[in-house]
């Protein structure tokens, strides 16, 4: 039994969608991995970020459109990780780089000041004149 329209809509849609979040996955990926790494270790991130990255899409897609895989379903997420790629990631890296140094410097101003009293207190303990 063929599929209404809308129901063929909604999978196309989802399916761009789809590849929009693995190429904003790859970017938070491609942050947290760096540069400089040993060739096995970037061999097992690579293993588990597509793992995840696969888990995602098929919650996604299970949750939005009942987890139908037809072969255009894989174009499009193709489809939609390219035009991610081409369009959006130079954007969307820098703003996920701000946002994660903003992040990591509050944490490290937090730790700073939180412990900054017992600091204060082994200093004056240890160092006595």
């Amino acid at each position: 039994m063929p599929l209404n329209t809308g129901v063929q809509l909604d999978i196309v849609i989802y399916s761009l969608l789809a590849g929009v979040i693995v190429g904003s996955l790859f970017d938070v990926y491609r942050i947290i991995r760096g540069k400089d790494t040993f060739k096995i270790v970037i061999v097992i991130e690579d293993i588990l970020f597509w793992t995840l990255s696969a888990v995602i899409v098929f919650a996604f897609l299970l949750y939005n459109n009942y987890a139908f895989m037809g072969p255009y379903v894989y174009l499009f997420i193709c489809v939609g990780l390219i035009i991610y790629l081409k369009l959006l990631s130079r954007f969307i890296y820098s703003f996920e780089v701000f946002i994660l140094s903003s992040i990591g410097k509050i944490l490290r101003i937090s730790y700073k000041n939180a412990t900054y009293p017992i600091r204060f207190i082994y200093y004056k303990t240890t160092h006595k004149e």
